[in-house]
């Protein structure tokens, strides 16, 4: 009988846990997560909200704690700051990042603080799946930097984090709570990461897709930022020749074409372009002409907006691809005769204004670019 006994209640028992409801965090604490994305790397923190609750003043210092103590339970005799409420708080970084110029690795951490009002200590762990810092191991940490805290006018009622100051390749992460705000940066070698990326994707599935463009889109990366270059020169030539999904237009021709530029293969990029301009739409040899203007190749880009006018007759696009090309070569006269050309068939009243000026300064032999 004994047996059966304690049979049932196990079963009672495991019914009952197994049953319970989904209720709010103990003590009315707010479950949160806040994520942002710097560069390529996503950024995700997950922690549980304490309120202030009428403890203005009572927070800093005695509620959470300085430095390290014994709460009394657990393992750990020198706890610092769960960062939080409950469970501890979490973060996790995608790829690699630097957190005030030390390096973290990727991966999920917990979040720990050693509070001190004048310098605290952050602390990444590699134990993620502990109650708070009753079990903290120093043992476990993956990195320990030091911070300012700052003093804020507004109290902030339940603790948050939020992203701050956010560039292509950093942003700050702070947590404010009550007059309080705990700031830390973290940053990422974006071209670093990216190069990678591409490196890894191409090899994969994108390598399969139809088309051109992801190699392009590789290529592309390095010649706007300047770096590896002469990969940048493979995957452009990819683009154009792979057997698969290569295709030789005027974009794919001209990218490759502006890296060998920036290689110092100039008659290479110039033979190229020459196949490349017979390909090209109204909008796409405009913008090359433009290009070669910002470039103060005045001539070629004359012989552009010249070739862009023969495909495309009496367009206002080719009308003032004339009036910047002879403009810029002083030839005022004939500037100012695809200028007046462009005024009736301008689209808008801000391009009819915008042409009325140029007409106005062509009448003064001022260069319009």
């Amino acid at each position: 009988m004994k047996k059966v006994s304690l049979s049932c209640l196990l079963l009672i028992f495991t019914t009952v846990v197994f049953s319970q409801l989904t209720t709010a965090p103990d003590g009315g604490n707010k479950k949160a997560l806040v994520g942002e994305r710097i560069g390529i790397t996503d950024i995700t923190i997950h922690y549980d909200r304490p309120g202030v609750k009428g403890r203005e003043g009572k927070i800093w210092g005695q509620l959470v704690h300085v430095g390290y103590a014994d709460l009394n339970f657990g393992t750990s005799k020198q706890s610092p700051w769960r960062a939080g409420a409950n469970e501890n708080t979490t973060i996790e970084f995608s790829n690699d990042v630097m957190i005030e110029g030390q390096p973290l690795a990727a991966g999920k951490y917990g979040f720990f603080i050693a509070y001190d009002p004048n310098e605290c200590t952050l602390i990444f762990s590699r134990n993620t799946t502990s109650w708070g810092s009753y079990f903290y191991r120093p043992e476990e940490d993956a990195l320990r930097v030091k911070v300012k805290p700052v003093t804020t006018d507004k109290s902030v009622e339940w603790l948050k984090y939020e992203f701050m100051n956010e560039t292509e390749n950093s942003a700050t992460i702070a947590l404010l709570w009550e007059k309080l705000m705990i700031p830390f940066k973290v940053s990422v070698d974006l071209d670093k990461l990216q190069l990678e990326s591409f490196r890894r994707e191409l090899r994969g599935e994108r390598s399969f897709n139809p088309g051109w463009q992801p190699y392009h889109q590789a290529a592309r990366y390095t010649l706007n930022r300047n770096i590896d270059l002469e990969e940048g020169l493979q995957w452009a030539d990819q683009a154009i020749n792979d057997p698969s999904v290569g295709e030789a237009n005027f974009i794919t021709l001209s990218t490759k074409a502006e890296i060998l530029t920036k290689l110092g293969r100039t008659a290479e990029a110039d033979s190229l372009m020459k196949k490349a301009l017979p390909l090209g739409n109204m909008q796409q040899l405009h913008q090359y002409g433009r290009q070669l203007l910002a470039q103060k190749k005045n001539k070629e880009a004359l012989e552009v907006f010249k070739m862009n006018f023969q495909k495309n007759p009496s367009q206002y696009t080719t009308l003032m691809g004339l009036t910047r090309g002879y403009s810029a070569n002083a030839d005022y006269k004939n500037a100012l005769k695809y200028a007046n050309m462009a005024l009736p068939v301008a689209p808008g009243q801000q391009a009819k204004k915008q042409v009325e000026t140029m007409i106005d300064q062509l009448k003064a032999e001022k260069d319009v670019n």
